[in-house]
């Protein structure tokens, strides 16, 4: 497995950028999970369903099966967040891990950039930044640039910088 991960402020397009560059990559016979790094309270359940009122009773973990798919769901419950190496040991086995987020975790990042997000740019500040896919030219050159339309150019960036996941 090879990881790259996706960097930028909320509001710069990394999910749009995302959901656009997994089927160039899926077309290209990659195979590609992802990792998306929530902030604080976010809830992948419903209320209501059997598995939400097992957590809310206190179970620490709650698997949910169906034939079409499974989601296993872990309730910190005062501990640490884990860190991105053990989340990422969580996952099959893949030819690719995009990670969403985790902007300050040092794997290899391409910043996504939107100038009318006004926000500062990341990389003079992040040496894992390895690219740059935003909609107007950096202020400091000497990364690669690609427009944020630009997937084809942005998925051959990610398979040419991808990191081998260490074991």
């Amino acid at each position: 497995m090879r990881l790259i991960g996706l960097a930028g402020w909320s509001g710069s397009g990394k999910t749009t950028l995302l959901t656009r560059l997994i089927p160039e990559l899926t077309a290209r016979g990659v195979a590609v999970s992802t990792l998306k790094h929530a902030h604080h309270e976010f809830d992948v359940d419903q209320p209501g369903k059997d598995s939400h009122a097992h957590r809310q009773a206190g179970a620490r973990q709650v698997l949910v099966s169906s034939s079409r798919r499974w989601a296993l769901m872990t309730e910190l419950r005062g501990a640490a967040e884990p860190a991105l190496p053990d989340l990422l040991a969580r996952f099959e086995p893949v030819d690719l891990v995009i990670v969403e987020g985790f902007k300050r975790d040092p794997h290899p990042k391409i910043e996504v950039f939107r100038a009318a997000n006004a926000k500062p740019w990341l990389h003079p500040d992040d040496p894992a930044i390895i690219g740059i896919a935003a909609d107007t030219p950096p202020p400091v050159p000497g990364l690669p640039h690609l427009h944020l339309d630009d997937i084809g150019g942005i998925a051959d960036l990610v398979l040419a910088r991808a990191i081998p996941l260490r074991g």
